[in-house]
């Protein structure tokens, strides 16, 4: 089980963390890189091959301004592809539909705004139908996140 994280650029570590926090929480290997549609697209295509070859299953693809990385990836590769909106101008909403409206026969699974985790948690649900280990601790984190709500709120709240 291996997803690789791709953003293009390092001021975007931090938004691209938390997919890296729920692979860790789910024990799926993960590898990060910073790399470029525009700047390096030579050096891209290279590591795609290399992480096809080393058998990674799913990619993580975070992107601000014009967001193309998510969608020359999917265009290089038969991964799935999981694009992660970045919030760099207009409130990322330039980011999100860079992402999510891709031509026809080249889609890019795409998550809400900064939300890596989300990408990360879908990559998890990918690799488990694959793996019953992972789906295992899959459905037990939902049966955890379930109790743990309906505990913290079974009290009701005061307004």
């Amino acid at each position: 089980m291996k997803v690789a994280i791709i953003f293009g650029s390092k001021s975007d570590v931090d938004v691209m963390r938390g997919a890296g926090k729920c692979l860790k929480e789910f024990n799926v290997e993960y590898s990060a890189h910073v790399l470029s549609a525009h700047r390096v697209p030579e050096k891209l295509e290279e590591v795609l091959k290399e992480l096809e070859a080393q058998g990674y299953e799913v990619i993580i693809a975070g992107a601000g301004l014009a967001a193309h990385l998510p969608g020359v990836i999917a265009s290089k590769t038969v991964l799935p592809v999981i694009g992660v909106p970045i919030k760099a101008a207009i409130g990322g909403l330039d980011s999100l539909y860079s992402i999510v409206q891709m031509p026809k026969s080249i889609p890019v699974a795409t998550v809400g705004i900064n939300n890596s985790y989300n990408a990360a948690m879908l990559a998890v649900e990918i690799l488990s139908i694959k793996y019953p280990e992972l789906k295992e601790k899959l459905l037990n984190y939902r049966k955890t996140m379930k109790e743990n709500f309906i505990r913290e709120n079974q009290e009701g709240v005061e307004l």
